[in-house]
């Protein structure tokens, strides 16, 4: 398996779990299916559609990852963990793109046309995401884990919720990083108010006891 130098790189810079190139290659799950990928695309673009295929099939069968060869991916390219990951036959992804696992560019029509999103630079896309359709998300976005996108998203915003809204744009400086973890998240926010009316019961119950 051959491996893009700034793909390795994006592993090093984003994953905190690998510790050298070495195991990154050979035990990185998000790396092999980018380099599968990349391999399947040049196959793709020589014309050989049925190699290309049957390459990404492997790598499907595998990893649980699905890009399809004819998608267009820039450098830099990391997904986390990569299961669950579909990435449509005409999706266009720019340069330092961070994915996680169980996202999803997918299409919602039948046409033979453009019918999958464009992403551009320095976009983080959290687990189980969903971005749909021939839309296009700017530069320096960021969209929160399980939200839905269904529309244009401008530069330097950042995403949440179902359907996909604008919490932030302009507001802060987005770069290419990996904590994605303080993007607001309705759903996270409820779960930790009902945890801690658990733990209010909990001592309420404990002091009835006594």
């Amino acid at each position: 398996m051959k491996f893009r130098p700034d793909d390795v790189a994006a592993v090093m810079e984003c994953d905190p779990a690998v510790s050298t190139e070495e195991e990154a290659k050979k035990y990185h799950m998000g790396l092999h299916v980018v380099s599968m990928y990349r391999e399947a695309h040049e196959l793709w673009l020589a014309g050989k559609k049925d190699e290309a295929l049957a390459l990404n099939y492997e790598c499907h069968s595998k990893t649980g990852a699905d890009i399809h060869p004819g998608a267009t991916i820039g450098k830099s390219f990391f997904i986390d963990h990569a299961t669950g990951v579909v990435i449509g036959e005409t999706a266009v992804i720019g340069d330092h793109v961070i994915i996680y696992q169980g996202v999803t560019l997918g299409g919602v029509s039948s046409s033979k046309g453009k019918r999958h999103p464009t992403i551009g630079n320095n976009v983080v896309i959290g687990t189980g995401a969903i971005v749909l359709g021939n839309i296009t998300i700017g530069n320096n976005v960021r969209i929160g884990a399980g939200s839905v996108v269904l529309k244009d998203i401008p530069d330097d915003s950042t995403v949440v919720g179902i359907p996909g809204e604008i919490v932030k744009h302009k507001g802060v400086s987005i770069k290419n990083e990996l904590q994605h973890d303080d993007l607001p998240d309705p759903v996270s926010d409820e779960i930790d108010a009902l945890k801690k009316e658990i733990e209010e019961l909990k001592k309420q119950i404990s002091e009835l006891k006594k």
